[in-house]
């Protein structure tokens, strides 16, 4: 349910943005390249890259960011009146995204035809990587010619491999109704064992035996091997190993009839890393942008949410507990024990992660009174359970950052004979002690390989976010949930 607040956001202004976030979707086509793309952002805009395995040197009124695993990103400015103990205004989100990734041995065949071996990642639609055009996309290790080994992002937007659909002619009632084996029913094909045999390259001794080979030359496909270090211009036997995963090559894009939709993979939760980033970078841009700051205005993008976060980058780690003691460490002084502690009590997070829209064709599926819509604004996640974070205090909080931004909010609860999905709200409340609510965009097709969301909602989200960045601190401290008004006797 949709407030009355009307958007101040302009036509164009939605436009922009949501041109902008297409662009971001088209270049981040995996975790990995999430993270190098926000990385380049960051440091474009003046933010100092800092590294966990050295010491850091840090100042009031600066910028940094680092990443963990090439494939979760922290990216913080310290406000110039900045003292130990005071609070950080946190939006967390995740660069990951239901996929297929290739087994750790993908190579495999079936009636000459060559096949890559996939293992499902997370919970997806996975009917929907049928009959796609798909490349390849993920981290390459690639051995020097010194000995070092270095990590390298590669991409394959040609179509290489598709997951044909059985003709429903084999299977009656297929067409409206599917079973997929996930082992046997999502190898992707690659080529026919005859092509791969006239195309294999003697010089690269892929019909040598296995010994001095690396793991990758011996546990996939040679052609695909190759294939991939063309694309990073190495020779494939300097390939030492690769995590990849298989992508949709088509473009994302704008589309409907008036344009006032998105249509692209990995909305969830792409979407929320690009419009938490867009708000830090704006909140930050100005010169004297942090000279009345207080606080700390942070970003994290955790890994592994959707397999549960249990990762060093994910959300169950210890990533945003590492960065503040860092930070309150290194500007503590004598007196300052426990600023660490009172850090988190002065600080809140917002847990950004896309939302179900009502869907026009599934109404019933969404409880009556709780049916945000596309292009409606932001929606506020609530559940009893605590499913998600979200508390009466956590609520108005956001609210008022819609207010003050001139945007519309919305509210979600999940119908009581209906299961909920979770976030990393819950996790990052019980894991670090801060005071977290959930919030998410809109979408269609959750955890599909084309979702869809609106092309104004990331105008709105952005507004909100910049609002929390900008004024949060006041905010969140004219709200003190333990504190009651003096008994009147």
């Amino acid at each position: 349910m949709a407030t009355a607040v009307k958007s101040s956001a302009e036509p164009a202004d939605c436009r922009a943005r949501a041109e902008g976030m297409v662009d971001w979707f088209n270049k981040a086509v995996s975790n990995f390249h999430a993270v190098a793309e926000a990385k380049s952002r960051l440091a474009q805009a003046g933010y100092t890259e800092l590294s966990e395995r050295n010491e850091w040197k840090l100042e009031k009124g600066g910028k940094y960011f680092f990443s963990r695993n090439a494939s979760a990103l922290v990216a913080f400015a310290i406000g110039a009146k900045y003292e130990p103990g005071n609070g950080a205004n946190m939006v967390g989100a995740h660069t990951d995204s239901p996929c297929l990734k290739l087994k750790p041995v993908s190579k495999t065949s079936s009636v000459g035809v060559e096949q890559i071996a996939v293992q499902t990642y997370g919970g997806g639609l996975w009917s929907t990587w049928f009959d796609r055009d798909l490349g390849v996309a993920g981290r390459v290790l690639v051995k020097q010619s010194d000995g070092t080994v270095s990590h390298r992002l590669v991409r394959i937007d040609k179509p290489i491999c598709r997951i044909p659909m059985l003709a429903v002619h084999m299977e009656r009632g297929s067409g409206t109704k599917l079973e997929i084996n996930p082992e046997n029913n999502l190898k992707a094909v690659l080529c026919s064992t005859a092509e791969a045999t006239l195309n294999a390259k003697p010089d690269s001794g892929e019909e040598s035996p296995d010994s001095g080979k690396t793991h990758a030359n011996k546990a996939h496909h040679p052609g695909l091997v190759q294939a991939v270090a063309k694309e990073l211009g190495v020779d494939a036997s300097a390939i030492i190993d690769f995590e990849l995963q298989l992508h949709d090559t088509q473009p994302s894009a704008i589309g409907g009839l008036y344009d006032e939709f998105i249509f692209a993979g990995r909305i969830d939760n792409l979407s929320s890393c690009f419009t938490s980033l867009e708000a830090l970078l704006e909140s930050t841009k100005a010169a004297d942008s942090l000279a009345d700051e207080t606080g700390i205005r942070l970003i994290v993008h955790f890994d592994h949410e959707e397999v549960g976060s249990n990762s060093a980058p994910g959300a169950q780690g210890p990533l945003i507990v590492h960065t503040l003691r860092r930070v309150c460490a290194l500007f503590a002084s004598e007196g300052h024990a426990d600023a660490y502690q009172r850090t988190i009590q002065n600080s809140f997070m917002i847990s950004a992660d896309c939302a179900h829209a009502v869907h026009p064709n599934y109404v019933g599926k969404h409880e009556a009174n709780h049916r945000p819509l596309i292009n409606g604004g932001v929606v506020l996640k609530h559940n009893a359970n605590q499913r998600y974070a979200t508390t009466s205090v956590g609520a108005y909080i956001f609210r008022e950052c819609a207010r003050l931004s001139g945007t519309p909010t919305q509210e979600f609860v999940v119908r009581q004979d209906s299961g909920c999905g979770s976030t990393i709200g819950p996790i990052t409340a019980s894991n670090v002690g801060v005071q977290t609510i959930d919030v998410g965009m809109p979408q269609w097709s959750m955890h599909s390989v084309r979702e869809t969301m609106g092309s104004k909602d990331p105008e709105y989200c952005t507004r909100q976010l910049r609002t929390f960045f900008e004024l949060g601190t006041a905010i969140v401290a004219s709200v003190d949930a333990d504190s009651e008004p003096p008994t009147k006797r």
